[in-house]
């Protein structure tokens, strides 16, 4: 039979992007993880529908034929074109799920700074808290300052911008800085664009305790912690969000379908799409579309863009 599936599961991975070096999954060692704790790194980032996964381009899939002789006769096939997309609704809003489904960089509304000049995408950031020695991935020792927070806050954790170019943000590479005067040197950029986000959920001994892990682990000492207040993305830009990307189809009969796609770069800006519900309720999903690039499989040193495996379940017919 072939497999019944309810909902597409999607998980997303860092990409080194200094290096090109983008997260490997390998099924047959982790194909059959359990569906609420993917392997690390892997961020499990909840259900998605409509997920639809398009393969080659044209009417030909780019795949054309190589024809002889007269009259012409098909001898062989070639592949002119291989190109792969995917485009799905995110069933969840979060931090990463707003960065996966943005056009360009996904940023942090830091809290302002007092008589800070409005700006679109957040004015001038009230001065960062620095971390002390003991800070894990969910607990950040900030000491006496951990009076200046509340329970149910958010927080940005990353270092402080001095002059860094290229690309910028800890864990995952959130944006590319050009130049110190691009970014008007703001020594909170970093923090203004980093995925490495947390909610406050306690607070005890100077230390704030967080509801997930940090997704880049324990924070050093030479961190900051900035307020933030909620997320914003803007229309244009020339950065291009990339991640590694994981959609797995849990069949009701034990089987399992994956499509790992190494490298996955945002093709379209920040969209959404509307669901009625009951009487004038109406659901906001993310909308997001994605174009796979290129990677060697090491096995044969192949050209790829995705890797479609199936497990079958117990006692299938293979």
């Amino acid at each position: 039979m072939a497999p019944v599936t309810r909902r597409v599961r999607a998980y997303f991975a860092p990409v080194n992007r200094e290096a090109g070096a983008p997260t490997v999954f390998d099924a047959a060692q982790m194909g059959a993880f359990a569906l609420g704790t993917p392997p690390a790194p892997w961020v499990d980032l909840g259900w998605c529908s409509k997920f639809v996964r398009k393969s080659g381009a044209g009417t030909k899939n780019g795949v054309v034929a190589l024809t002889t002789g007269a009259p012409a006769m098909v001898q062989s096939q070639v592949r002119t074109l291989v190109e792969a997309t995917v485009s799905l609704e995110f069933e969840s809003w979060g931090k990463l799920q707003l960065a996966l489904a943005a056009g360009s960089q996904q940023m942090n509304l830091l809290q302002t700074a007092a008589g800070a000049v409005a700006n679109g995408s957040g004015g001038v950031a009230a001065a960062a808290v620095p971390l002390a020695a003991g800070s894990t991935a969910t607990s950040l020792n900030v000491g006496a300052a951990a009076a200046q927070f509340a329970v149910g806050e958010l927080v940005a954790v990353d270092e402080d911008y001095v002059a860094q170019v290229g690309f910028v943000g800890s864990g995952v590479s959130a944006a590319y800085v050009s130049s110190p005067s691009s970014v008007n040197t703001d020594i909170n950029y970093i923090r203004r664009v980093t995925l490495n986000v947390g909610r406050v959920v306690g607070i005890a001994n100077g230390m704030l305790q967080l509801g997930a892990p940090l997704l880049a682990g324990a924070p050093p000492s030479g961190m900051q912690v900035s307020r933030l207040v909620g997320f914003v993305d803007r229309e244009g830009g020339g950065f291009f969000q990339e991640w590694s990307g994981l959609f797995v189809m849990d069949g009701e009969q034990g089987d399992r379908v994956l499509y790992h796609y190494p490298r996955l770069q945002t093709m379209q800006g920040s969209a959404e799409v509307v669901e009625v519900l009951a009487g004038p309720l109406e659901r906001v999903k993310l909308a997001g579309a994605f174009r796979a690039l290129p990677v060697k499989d090491a096995n044969d040193g192949e050209t790829v863009l995705c890797f479609r495996s199936y497990l079958p379940g117990a006692m299938r017919a293979v």
